[in-house]
């Protein structure tokens, strides 16, 4: 059984996160800057197999697309490009950010390491994998 990998895309930086191999567990992975993303998912897929990719989808609260739809829209096409026989599927985003701020003063980090923002995107990363894994 092979991982799945959730990406949290922004302009500047991309948060990852991934299953264990039984595909029970989220956890952080990484941060990388967005022009960096598809070389280190071709890497990280020669390494550890991926069974699939999740990618959060940005959305108003009327669930119309945002200034950076767009943006992840191009990037799932070219995920499904790079990788034909891994599935890309698309999750809503919408309070992801919220929710990784509130489990990180949850789980007492401190106010330096929550402004961290690539901390913010690989915890929201990992609040997307984990909701999609819910949702299964």
């Amino acid at each position: 059984m092979g991982r799945i990998l959730a990406i949290d895309y922004g302009h500047k930086r991309v948060g990852l996160a991934v299953t264990d191999p039984l595909q029970l567990i989220a956890t952080p992975l990484d941060t990388v800057h967005s022009q960096d993303l598809l070389a280190y998912l071709k890497a990280y897929h020669l390494r550890e197999p991926l069974e699939a990719l999740v990618i959060g989808m940005p959305k108003n609260l009327n669930n119309e697309a945002t200034d950076s739809t767009p943006a992840v829209v191009g990037v799932v096409r070219r995920l499904r490009k790079e990788f034909p026989e891994v599935p890309v599927h698309e999750i809503d985003e919408r309070f992801t950010s919220r929710m990784a701020h509130a489990a990180m003063l949850a789980g007492g980090l401190s106010k330096k390491d929550r402004r961290d923002k690539a901390t913010v995107d690989r915890v929201s990363a990992t609040i997307i994998l984990q909701s999609f894994l819910e949702s299964r």
